[in-house]
């Protein structure tokens, strides 16, 4: 949930100019799952804060990246592809999302160049023509992928579209998160749609998101290359535990990261752990590396797998896996 912030003009920091007024606020991303959308606010923070993969239904968590300018500060509302549920955790996913429209100032509707408009993207955007008030920006995302002719194409059926819909772009912008093209212009458009008012978090924050849950989704982020298709939504991680090394020189700290990785049926485990556990060695490894660039730190991560039998569809597991 965005949090509350007073933006009444008397609010606004005294440096300001009247002519040219700081803005704040929060914007969303949105799109059928795997369009491009965590990427992107990864290359609009310029660090990684939300976790990517090429396999659908990969974001779990509301991840708030943070974009700071002289003149905005923009808060990017990272969610869960729209999605048609097959279990409780699929619908609670959906209610993350639905959630998450309600409240944010502007959204981006990411459309991938590469693939036509279909059911999935129309179903998204029948209901963001219902959210009468909030500005929509279409984002056709991945133009490294498609040559100028096919470009041109989508961005006239992106148009045609909201015009069939009753929805009015504020803008269609084109852009290529992985080749950093055109994501400062998107930036530009967006600031413009943010309410006046002062900044909402610190300079220098890039997330607001607990550093156990970014270590634990790095570990998932990890575990779910390489896996067979039907895996990926059965792996959950939970950090049980983060602590400094005893004993260490100040000059060598280390940090000991204790993971559990979760899955559904025990047939499963041996996917997870590989042969000779070297999967899951190559987990820990790849896994490790970005969480010591993550905290700054050198680390040392014991990581277990379990089994929390049917956790997808089981109230008690969900929660206590954090959903």
């Amino acid at each position: 949930m965005a949090p509350m912030s007073d933006r009444s003009p008397s609010s606004r920091p005294e440096t300001q100019s009247e002519s040219a007024p700081h803005r704040a606020g929060f914007a969303c991303f949105v799109g059928r799952p795997n369009a491009g959308k965590s990427t992107l606010t990864n290359a609009l923070v310029g660090t990684k804060v939300a976790i990517t993969s090429n396999r659908p239904q990969t974001t779990r968590h509301t991840v708030r990246g943070i974009v700071h300018r002289p003149d905005a500060q923009l808060v990017l509302v990272d969610t869960p592809g729209l999605h048609k549920p097959r279990t409780l955790l699929g619908e609670r996913l959906n209610d993350v999302v639905r959630t998450t429209w309600a409240e944010v100032d502007v959204i981006g509707f990411c459309l991938p160049a590469d693939q036509k408009i279909g059911p999935g993207d129309r179903f998204i955007a029948k209901e963001l023509a219902d959210l009468k008030r909030t500005p929509k920006v279409a984002v056709v995302t991945k133009t490294d992928l498609v040559d100028s002719k096919a470009l041109a194409e989508q961005l006239l059926a992106v148009d045609r579209l909201g015009r069939e819909l009753g929805i009015e772009w504020a803008e269609i912008v084109p852009v290529s998160a992985t080749a950093g093209e055109q994501v400062g212009l998107l930036a530009d458009l967006l600031v413009p749609l943010l309410p006046e008012g002062p900044r909402l978090y610190p300079d220098g924050d890039l997330t607001d998101e607990p550093e156990q849950v970014m270590v634990a989704e790095l570990i998932r982020e990890a575990a779910l290359e390489g896996v067979r298709d039907e895996l990926p939504h059965s792996i959950a991680v939970v950090v049980e535990e983060m602590t400094p090394r005893e004993g260490r020189p100040a000059d060598r700290p280390l940090l000991d990261v204790h993971a559990n990785v979760f899955i559904e049926r025990p047939s499963q485990k041996g996917i997870v752990i590989g042969p000779g556990g070297s999967r899951l060695k190559e987990v820990g490894t790849r896994s490790r590396k970005q969480i010591e660039a993550l905290l700054g730190t050198p680390v040392y991560l014991d990581l277990h797998v379990k089994v929390a039998k049917d956790w997808q569809r089981d109230p008690r597991q969900l929660r206590r896996l954090g959903f």
